[in-house]
């Protein structure tokens, strides 16, 4: 199995056998993040989507989660802090 250095933790570890995540960001995460920062994402969408009621299908809800995926795993830009006024609603 091939081996990665993960853009989040920075740790060596093994890789994906295939993208999580479509397009060219999921080449991205298959190239750069580890299983463990891939799961540890996976629960702050989560918590995204109940905390600010996001329905998924919304092109700018995809948008949202994507410019926090992108700050989450490569530290890209900033992350949106979760807001407790701000609980059902997104900015852009």
């Amino acid at each position: 199995m091939a081996t990665i250095t993960c853009a989040r933790c920075g740790k060596e570890k093994d890789a994906f056998d295939r993208a999580p995540f479509p397009g060219a960001i999921g080449a991205r995460v298959l190239e750069g993040t580890c299983r463990e920062c891939w799961g540890a994402w996976l629960q702050q969408q989560t918590m995204l989507i109940n905390h600010y009621g996001l329905n998924v299908m919304d092109p700018q809800a995809r948008q949202f989660l994507t410019r926090n995926m992108d700050a989450f795993l490569f530290k890209a830009g900033a992350a949106d802090d979760v807001d407790t006024t701000k609980q059902g609603t997104i900015q852009y």
